[in-house]
């Protein structure tokens, strides 16, 4: 009996010999893979696509018919307002006022000539001298020959306007994006405002008009640092500001999108109109120091944590964590810059 006893004293003493060497030669053969912790500034942003496009742009055109004579302004023509820009022939509208004249004088005569023979007829009338059709068909020239002369001074009216609509001005300062017509062009007014010339009120101010996912509309706010950069300068970014958040939606394929304007300065006036932007909204910023989300260590109750790999030695420690970009994450506390941090592990 007593040797069976010493028997299962020494496998119990050499089995927890083994578990220790097994565990210290474990400890060596573990292999950790680090990033180092580094000081900057993490942003959370929404990405979209638009274009360039001036902040005010008016159509300039005529409200009458006519074939075009002169041509004043061309294209990237810097225009002030009250500048003319264009004329129509003005004969056939001229030969309308000359019209509109000559009726407005006769309509003046006849008036003349229907008071004087109301007035006689109603002193007749009152003398008992004409009857009482007489004196109403008086009154009724009277008034007729009152209303011709309301619609002659009308007609006048109109062909001086219409003659002034021949003459095309520029109605604010700016920069000609298009010219839409040539001389001896015969435009129509008959159902629209033919358009002449496309005016952008200050290239120096520029907007872009970007769609953004209606999944990320929710994140953007107005006030919002944008920036962004166009194909015609790689390498060089624009900034801007989210001035409106238009609420009509846009439908595509199925994708709704909603319109963004960013206000983008251009005072070197580098940016054309129609040029494609890529934009990056910046939703949220936090300065501090960065660690990879992959070395973090979650627990149910939201506290993180995470190893540092620190004078040969394994330290665990719990930190405070800021905003995510889904690779990186703030560590606002429990972490220095410089620091080796362990993001895996792996035994030979």
């Amino acid at each position: 009996m007593k040797k069976r006893t010493v028997t299962i004293i020494i496998t119990a003493s050499i089995a927890v010999v083994g578990l220790l060497a097994f565990m210290l030669t474990g400890n060596k053969e573990v292999q950790y893979q680090t990033e180092t912790a580094i000081k900057g500034n993490l942003s959370i942003t929404v990405m979209a696509t638009g274009y360039i496009q001036p902040v005010e742009e008016i159509e300039v055109g005529t409200q009458v018919s006519g074939v075009i004579e002169k041509i004043y302004a061309d294209y990237n023509s810097h225009v002030k307002k009250g500048q003319l820009l264009a004329e129509l022939d003005k004969l056939t509208l001229q030969e309308k006022l000359n019209q509109a004249t000559a009726q407005l004088s006769r309509a003046q005569s006849e008036l003349t000539l229907s008071n004087r023979q109301y007035d006689r007829v109603k002193q007749l009338y009152e003398a008992k001298a004409a009857t009482e059709v007489a004196f109403e068909e008086a009154l009724n020239r009277k008034e007729q020959a009152e209303m011709v002369l309301k619609d002659a001074q009308a007609n006048l009216s109109q062909a001086k306007v219409n003659l002034s609509y021949a003459s095309i001005y520029s109605p604010i300062d700016g920069v000609v994006l298009k010219r839409a017509v040539n001389i001896g062009q015969t435009v129509a007014a008959m159902f629209s405002t033919p358009t002449f010339f496309t005016i952008a009120e200050d290239l120096t101010k520029m907007q872009v008009e970007a769609d953004v996912d209606e999944a990320d509309l929710g994140q953007v706010k107005l006030g919002q640092h944008v920036t962004f950069t166009v194909d015609a300068y790689p390498g060089e970014t624009f900034a801007g500001t989210v001035s409106q958040i238009r609420i009509s939606p846009k439908v595509t394929n199925n994708v709704v999108t909603y319109t963004v304007i960013v206000n983008a300065p251009n005072p070197e006036e580098k940016l054309f109109p129609g040029m494609t932007a890529s934009i990056r909204i910046n939703i949220q910023s936090e300065e501090g120091i960065l660690v990879p989300v992959e070395a973090l260590h979650v627990e149910m109750h939201g506290r993180a944590s995470l190893r540092v790999k620190s004078n040969g030695n394994i330290e665990e420690r719990n930190i405070q964590t800021g905003i995510s970009d889904g690779v990186f994450v703030v560590a606002r506390s429990g972490v220095e810059e410089g620091e080796e941090v362990i993001v895996s592990e792996k035994g030979k």
